[in-house]
């Protein structure tokens, strides 16, 4: 079976194909992510020193001469090295690490807002203006390069984990409670984001994109988000929202445009020009629609949407439609 391609490599197919390629994890993106990448470079450095000083110590006990191994066992060497150097280095290593990533969870009036909900087994984003949701979206975030943006992150069901490697630090998602997360990107680019929590059976296919935009095309981007549901472009996609209509796919999902408000499921107003499905599982193609559709079981265990069984024209003509829906 062929290699399922990565979230970001879809993406970034169709967002101009930016940054298609896996990045390492320590390759920040953003000053936030900076931060982190400094202070893992800092501990790695530590530890390798730490490591390097045991090393010594064993060999001075095993092969050192007397007056070495007597030096070792000192009760200056033992409390030094056991006691005072930990508690030096410890200590100034949490200060610094507290001050350096502070900024982290910090409120910026000037930040763009956005709301990410993680659910079993997929994100709800939503653009905030004041307190109102503007625009809802899933399994993307989309945000402007140059600017803060904070991320407001609830979690509807169990803890999950928000964490974009390249764009900032990874913060739980705990139900109940709204923690602040601040991302800022330096570069238009498409970048992996993932769940960090163990949330259940599907919990490695909770991934997510964060597409990062010119402030001009993120503007536009949004600008168009704004509008309804795009009308069918022919006969079968019509006949298609007929079908999405009748087998009462409105009670769990939104499609502006249509008597379809439900919330329970992702936001499909404009699902077809997102890159993938699923939180990263399918390609977003009328054949991931229609495997998702008539098998998502077996593609995700345990994900809350059932199975439909239908004919094989309105699968189809439902694929074709909620491909077109961009």
């Amino acid at each position: 079976m062929p290699a399922r391609p990565q979230p970001e490599a879809r993406a970034g197919a169709m967002y101009g194909g930016l940054n298609q390629q896996m990045a390492p994890v320590l390759d920040p993106a953003g000053r936030f992510a900076s931060s982190v990448a400094t202070l893992s470079w800092v501990l790695f450095a530590l530890g390798l020193a730490v490591l390097l000083i045991v090393v010594a110590a064993m060999w001075i006990a095993v092969r050192g001469g007397p007056a070495w191994r007597r030096r070792l066992a000192s009760e200056r060497t033992v409390v030094g090295l056991g006691v005072v150097f930990p508690a030096i280095v410890l200590t100034g290593l949490l200060v610094w690490g507290l001050t350096l990533t502070s900024g982290l969870t910090r409120p910026a009036a000037d930040a763009a807002t956005v709301r990410i909900t993680g659910q079993q087994w997929w994100w709800r984003v939503a653009y905030l203006e004041g307190d109102q949701e503007a625009v809802v979206e899933a399994n993307e975030l989309h945000i402007p390069t140059g600017r803060t943006v904070a991320v407001e992150l609830k979690a509807r069901d169990v803890i999950h984990s928000f964490w974009i490697p390249r764009l900032s630090g990874k913060l739980d998602m705990i139900p109940g409670r709204t923690n602040l997360l601040r991302l800022h990107a330096d570069r238009p680019g498409v970048y992996r984001g993932q769940c960090a929590e163990y949330c259940g059976g599907a919990h490695a296919l909770m991934a997510f994109t964060v597409v990062a935009h010119a402030p001009a095309d993120y503007a536009a981007w949004l600008e168009a988000r704004r509008r309804p549901a795009a009308p069918p472009a022919d006969a079968v996609a019509a006949h298609g929202r007929r079908v999405f209509l009748a087998h009462d796919c409105s009670s769990c999902h939104t499609v502006r445009g249509l008597p379809a408000i439900g919330d329970l499921g992702p936001d499909l107003t404009h699902v077809g020009s997102r890159g993938s499905l699923a939180a990263g599982t399918l390609p977003n193609s009328e054949a991931g629609f229609g495997g998702w559709i008539s098998g998502n079981q077996a593609i995700k265990p345990g994900a809350r949407m059932p199975q439909y069984r239908m004919a094989g024209a309105d699968l189809h003509a439902l694929a074709v439609y909620l491909e077109g829906l961009k």
